[in-house]
């Protein structure tokens, strides 16, 4: 007999039992489907999140403190890190380090953080919110290159501010773009009205922020120490025109180290503020205005990332890298996959029991026919093959139709989620996603098992003494 005769052999015997065989594939079918609609949506959030690190660029980007300071040790209650924090600097971060930065290959630009609380006003209306400042080149950078209203700042001079949508519903505004945006309930109580984008594009902003009235303390300095809670503080303001509005922060495009409202980096000086910029400035044991709480330096591209951390560090200074956690990220999805694809699995193991089962049941019923094969000069090799085939050709049918109806439930879930997230003004997400490697993987997958779930039944079918099968009724 040759091998095609008992591959043909095998799909007519398949095809001679149409329910058992539908019911066995069926069981690979759930199987499968199970563990491809989980682990893609494994795949899913790691393709989203990782996008999200790509464009905007968070891998290439590095932030410099004056010493190395551990967040994730000094959030754990690690108060050891506290030594690095209140130990003397051996190296300033001033504008001395700062051109250092600059002139190392591989940076493509550097600048201070700044970022501290204001007020904002508006046409009448008044919040609080962290102002920060940018250079005007980062326009050329996502997501600040694609603004959905407005544009962003050209020149670091500028009187210009970008401010942010979480921003303007704390001023009881909810932007519109073409037809009517509608508002919730609970929004309409508190007074939150919708307005046209271009309403605010050119509109005059008033940044109001806190300085120290010292001339309030020469007059009458024994109204302070009468009322030790009462502050000597006075008010400063300055006017910027709104040139663009920010993406939302809820969305995929969020926008790290920085906040709602920015102006052009070179205006930050026309400001009067308190002397720090942000949390960075109290970690870092800032002493003096000539120095920044840290510095933000973006590399060309990935590879620049570690030797300009090391060559940041070699000038004694600490540099935070998210690229660093890259692996922990990597491993994290790794462990959710191998999770969600164990418990997909379990369907499968199932599965594969049912097929044991299916042939176990078939070799009874077609004992007489394997001793009438034996008995002619039919292999043992070759009642094997028949049944390889049988269970293999279940295992591929499984395999395809599961990759189907993963396919489908993934479709209806992320449907479903995605109409709840639009009630809640989130924007379409992907939450799964089948790469090639994970459709080529499971329908090898489902023909491994099916073929292994087999080899009992098989090597059963092959010792069958072909003299007691010719008897057998």
């Amino acid at each position: 007999m040759r091998a095609f005769d008992a591959v043909a052999l095998g799909l007519d015997n398949l095809r001679r039992t149409r329910l058992r065989t539908f019911l066995t594939t069926l069981g690979v079918v759930i199987g499968i489907g199970a563990l491809v609609s989980m682990v893609s949506f494994g795949t899913g959030m790691q393709k989203n999140v990782s996008r999200v690190f790509y464009e905007n660029d968070l891998f290439t980007s590095l932030i410099v403190t004056p010493r190395k300071i551990d967040p994730n040790a000094m959030m754990s209650g690690d108060l050891s890190a506290l030594e690095q924090v209140v130990a003397p600097k051996e190296a300033a971060l001033d504008d001395s380090a700062l051109f250092q930065f600059r002139a190392l290959p591989g940076v493509m630009m550097a600048y201070p953080q700044i970022q501290f609380p204001v007020k904002i006003r508006i046409l009448g209306h008044e919040t609080e919110n962290q102002l920060g400042a940018l250079p005007a080149r980062m326009g050329e950078f996502p997501p600040y290159n694609e603004l959905p209203h407005g544009s962003f700042f050209s020149g670091d001079g500028d009187s210009c501010l970008l401010i942010g949508q979480s921003v303007l519903k704390k001023m009881k505004w909810i932007l519109r773009s073409g037809g009517f945006k509608a508002i919730s309930l609970e929004d309409s109580l508190r007074g939150v009205r919708s307005i046209p984008p271009d309403s605010l594009i050119g509109q005059d902003a008033e940044i109001i922020t806190s300085v120290m009235d010292v001339s309030s303390i020469l007059k009458n300095p024994w109204q302070y120490m009468a009322s030790p809670g009462r502050m000597p503080t006075a008010e400063r303001s300055i006017r910027f025109r709104i040139s663009g509005i920010l993406q939302k922060t809820d969305d995929f495009h969020g926008r790290p180290f920085s906040s709602e409202l920015i102006i052009p980096l070179g205006m930050v000086r026309h400001i009067p503020r308190f002397g720090f910029n942000n949390v960075w400035d109290l970690l870092g044991n800032k002493t003096s205005d000539e120095s920044y709480g840290s510095i933000y330096v973006r590399v060309h591209g990935f590879e620049d990332v570690a030797p300009v951390k090391q060559a940041v560090e070699s000038m004694g200074f600490g540099v935070f890298a998210i690229s660093d956690q890259l692996q922990e990220i990597r491993k994290g999805f790794l462990i959710l996959d191998t999770a969600l694809g164990a418990v997909g699995a379990i369907a499968l193991i199932v599965a594969a029991l049912g097929i044991i089962n299916t042939m176990i049941m078939s070799i009874l019923e077609r004992t007489r026919e394997i001793g009438i094969m034996k008995s002619v000069g039919g292999s043992e090799a070759e009642i094997r093959l028949i049944f390889l085939t049988e269970a293999g050709v279940i295992g591929l049918l499984g395999g395809v139709f599961g990759i189907l109806l993963g396919w489908i439930v993934t479709r209806i879930a992320n449907a479903v989620a995605n109409f709840y997230f639009a009630k809640e003004g989130i924007e379409h997400v992907e939450m799964f996603y089948m790469p090639l490697w994970l459709i080529c993987g499971a329908v090898a997958f489902a023909i491994a098992v099916s073929v292994l779930a087999g080899l009992y039944p098989a090597a059963r079918a092959a010792a069958v003494n072909p003299v007691e099968a010719l008897r057998h009724e």
